[in-house]
C-alpha cells in the first residue's frame, strides 16, 4: 500500500478517501486481508466507507462471488461507489446508501464483515459524521448483532474487528444473539505491548475457538513476518 495524495493504493485497486469522513487505515486492511472468505458465495459489507474491505474481499474470492456493501453517509458511500467503478470488480459489488437497521432484503449471506463504530461511552467529537463512523450511536452493537442474525445464513460467518475491551464485551453481547465466537486473534504493534484490536469470527454452529496472532513491527521496527504473510498480496512493497 502507499499513500499518493488523495488515494492509497495496492496491488490491484486504488482507493480514493479524500471525502471520506473515516480514512483507510489499519483495521480495515487487517480484516480485509484476515477474514476467512472459504466459499462464500454472498457477502456483505457492513458501514463499507471507502469500500476497502469489499474490495479486498473481491479481490479474494471468487469470479462469481456477490458483493453488497452498505454505508450510512451519503458522502462515504459515494466516493465508495466511485472506487468499486474504477476497481477491477465494478460488476462484483454494489454500495447501498442507509442504514443496516433498514436494509429491506430477502437475502441471507454466506459471510458478513463489518468494522464497525465502537467508541460508546467517550466523549464525542464536535464531527458529525465521525460521530457516525466511529461512535456506537447510529449503530450499537445490539442493533449490529440484529442485523447479522436476520441477514446471516445459518452456517454463514461473521468477521468482525474491534479494540480490546470492547472485542470482550461484544464476544458475550453476541452470545446472547446465538452466535459463538470460533475465531479469536489479537493484534498489537510488537511483542510486549498491549493487544490493541481483536478480530473476531462468529457463528450460529459452535465450533472450537481457533487463536492466533498478528504483530506489526519486529524489535528492529522493521514488519512483522505474520503481518507481511497477512498482507502481502495488498501492499506494493512486500
Amino acid at each position: 500500500m502507499a499513500k499518493s495524495g488523495t488515494h492509497f493504493h495496492f496491488k490491484r485497486f486504488s482507493v480514493a478517501h479524500d471525502r471520506c469522513s473515516m480514512k483507510v487505515g489499519t483495521d480495515g486492511v487487517l480484516l480485509g486481508a484476515w477474514t476467512d472468505i472459504q466459499s462464500a458465495q454472498t457477502i456483505l459489507d457492513i458501514g463499507t466507507g471507502t469500500g476497502v474491505i469489499a474490495l479486498m474481499l473481491a479481490q479474494r474470492s471468487s469470479p462469481d462471488t456477490i458483493i453488497d456493501a452498505i454505508e450510512l453517509e451519503e458522502t462515504d458511500a459515494a466516493q465508495a461507489t466511485e472506487n468499486v467503478q474504477h476497481s477491477p470488480w465494478p460488476d462484483k459489488v454494489t454500495i447501498y446508501t442507509g442504514a443496516i437497521q433498514e436494509y429491506a432484503t430477502d437475502k441471507q449471506y454466506d459471510l458478513i464483515v463489518s468494522n464497525p463504530p465502537y467508541f460508546v461511552n467517550s466523549q464525542e467529537p464536535p464531527d458529525k459524521r465521525r460521530l457516525q463512523t466511529r461512535h456506537t450511536v447510529s449503530l450499537s452493537f445490539d442493533a449490529l448483532l440484529q442485523a447479522v442474525k436476520r441477514l446471516l445464513k445459518p452456517t454463514g460467518t461473521f468477521h468482525v474487528i474491534l479494540p480490546y475491551t470492547e472485542g470482550i464485551q461484544f464476544i458475550e453481547l453476541a452470545s446472547t444473539y446465538s452466535l459463538s465466537c470460533i475465531r479469536q486473534w489479537s493484534f498489537r504493534t510488537r511483542t510486549g505491548k498491549p493487544v490493541e484490536r481483536w478480530l473476531l469470527t462468529f457463528a450460529f454452529i459452535p465450533a472450537s475457538l481457533d487463536t492466533g496472532e498478528i504483530l506489526l513491527y519486529q524489535q528492529d521496527n522493521t514488519w512483522h513476518n505474520s503481518y507481511i504473510d497477512l498482507t502481502r498480496e495488498f501492499y506494493l512493497n512486500m
